[in-house]
């Protein structure tokens, strides 16, 4: 069978519409490793455990088609940044944990360009380094927090430094820009072509896929029982099971308030003339934001489009997931707006893709990976929205888990971490929305005023600080 998935994004419009999907599930079926989910955190964990043992009988079941939710959709950066700040980390679990964490993330970034080159797969990967605006006096203090905080953990220009405005200007031609931090670890690429290659890649490596299955339960082991994925098509046990759900988990029985979806939205310019990049920059395909509290994203494509997201949906009560919810025409034309705000010479440009779609927060920001050996149960996700490199660093730390290594990566903070629960409704929808609320309202403020707002440091834990 087949299925147009063009409507997604832009990244699956860059795909051929005539993909066949696979097959699903048909009857019941014994492994030694099943995945519910088959985006990237699915899809590394597989690669990871195949290359590590090539005879591992793994069974990936996914609802829709592999790379249907973020893993498709998203901003596309490979970026090193992780959930949790590095100062979150470093009081938690101690300086050195955070500078270990800090760089597993860094050599992510160059593992997934390393694993794809091995598969075959091409997917528009230009290593350009990010590039975060300061356009106000107010962004300016909270860049240069940002640097000070760094190099007070040890974290050197190497890896994060600050951009003077002749050189942000260089770089980033967007209108106030009085300086920039600036990473060398983050790649742009197309999410959509690494998702899909990957798929096929552990397909050919041995892995079964299976299409069109939802999974309604995930059963935990106890003794002699083994765990199980649960579906209307049959039941999957394992060894191990793995939720790689990140923000669809809150539809699963146990986890309604463990990883709450908020949705992020995405908008892509038609293809942009040599005269209208000569006004905007971004030689090299850096990625691209500022550094307001409601967050933006962007990359310079291959084909020379602006893809460009934020966030500013509100989240739908009691963890609601609807197709409707992808598509918001107020967040869209805030989107555009804020495009021609940084770059008018947009302003006649064609928006020819919008798109959106729900991503994972748990309730503390820090993202975990683990495995709990008494259930044989096994999950990575609280990404935040920035899944891209830290799924492949959880396939990898996945596997030495499941295979009982004890590792460098075994022994990040990461590792095994719990995050509390979110409130229960309405609380929590009163909360992560008001949260948003406080972030529009301290953009403008400090657009306004010039000064730090007081209001975004208090909301700090709603909106991801």
């Amino acid at each position: 069978m087949s299925s147009d998935r063009s409507h997604l994004s832009l990244w699956w419009d860059s795909l051929d519409a005539s993909r066949a999907e696979r097959r699903p599930l048909d009857g019941d079926l014994d492994v030694d490793v099943a995945i519910v989910g088959g985006g990237f955190t699915g899809l590394w964990t597989a690669r990871s455990l195949l290359e590590h043992d090539p005879t591992t009988r793994i069974a990936i079941i996914e609802r829709e088609t592999c790379g249907f939710g973020a893993s498709g959709r998203n901003g596309g950066w490979a970026s090193a940044l992780f959930a949790a700040h590095d100062a979150t980390l470093a009081r938690n679990s101690g300086r050195q944990a955070a500078l270990d964490m800090r760089a597993a993330m860094n050599d992510a970034v160059d593992e997934i360009s390393r694993a794809a080159r091995t598969d075959g797969i091409e997917f528009d990967f230009e290593k350009g380094g990010s590039i975060v605006a300061a356009r106000s006096a107010a962004q300016v203090a909270r860049a240069h927090e940002e640097i000070d905080e760094a190099r007070h953990l040890g974290i050197g220009p190497d890896d994060l430094r600050w951009m003077d405005v002749d050189e942000a200007r260089a770089h980033l031609k967007a209108t106030d820009v009085l300086g920039a931090t600036f990473t060398p670890h983050c790649a742009a690429i197309n999410p959509a072509k690494l998702c899909v290659g990957l798929a096929d890649a552990v397909e050919q490596r041995g892995a079964a896929i299976f299409e069109s299955t939802g999974v309604t339960e995930i059963r935990a082991g106890s003794g002699s029982r083994k765990p199980a994925a649960i579906t209307s098509r049959g039941t999957v046990t394992a060894d191990v099971v793995v939720r790689a759900t990140e923000g669809f988990s809150a539809e699963l029985p146990g986890s309604s308030r463990a990883v709450i979806p908020v949705y992020s939205l995405m908008i892509a310019t038609e293809p942009l003339s040599a005269e209208i990049w000569s006004q905007i920059g971004l030689d090299g395909r850096p990625t691209f934001a500022d550094h307001r509290h409601m967050v933006i994203y962007g990359q310079r494509t291959a084909d020379g489009r602006i893809a460009f997201g934020g966030r500013g949906a509100p989240y739908h009560y009691n963890s609601a997931i609807e197709p409707s919810f992808d598509r918001d025409t107020r967040v869209f034309s805030d989107l555009r707006a804020s495009l021609v705000e940084l770059f008018p010479v947009l302003a006649d440009s064609l928006i020819t893709h919008s798109w959106g779609g729900p991503l994972g927060i748990p309730r503390d920001w820090y993202s975990s990976v683990g495995l709990d050996r008494s259930t044989g149960l096994a999950w990575a996700g609280g990404y935040v929205g920035d899944g891209v490199t830290t799924t492949n660093l959880a396939g990898r730390t996945l596997s030495d888990l499941i295979h009982g290594e004890s590792t460098d990566l075994t022994r990040l903070p990461w590792v095994n971490h719990r995050s509390p629960d979110w409130e229960p409704e309405p609380f929590r929808w009163l909360g992560v929305n008001a949260g948003l609320l406080a972030a529009r309202w301290s953009d403008r403020s400090e657009a306004t005023r010039g000064r730090p707002s007081w209001v975004a440091s208090k909301m700090a834990s709603l909106i991801g600080g």
